[in-house]
């Protein structure tokens, strides 16, 4: 799904225009970002939690010429999902718990 496809979605679900719906994702996306912009998680409940986590500086290899590169510390955004949600994508019989 693409995000046209998602502000249809949600215009269709919530009866609303798609520059309502549109506004509404623009808003929550927004959110989000600046939230992890601050280093605060975002936990939407039965839903799942955004966080941003810090990797380390380490060294690597260019595929190229197989010189070794460092590469700088990072901070990247991770995602957990929720019960809820790993439960609402299950299919009986083909997810095996580890």
């Amino acid at each position: 799904m693409n995000r046209a496809e998602l502000i249809d979605l949600i215009s269709g679900q919530a009866e609303v225009t798609k520059a309502i719906a549109e506004k509404v994702l623009n808003s929550i996306l927004e959110s989000i970002a600046l939230s992890l912009k601050k280093d605060e998680p975002v936990v939407l409940v039965n839903f799942g939690t955004f966080v941003v986590k810090l990797r380390a500086a380490r060294r690597g290899r260019n595929p190229q010429t197989g010189e070794e590169i460092k590469i700088k510390a990072s901070k990247a955004v991770s995602f957990k999902a929720g019960k809820a949600l790993k439960d609402a994508i299950k299919e009986k019989g083909v997810v095996e718990e580890s």
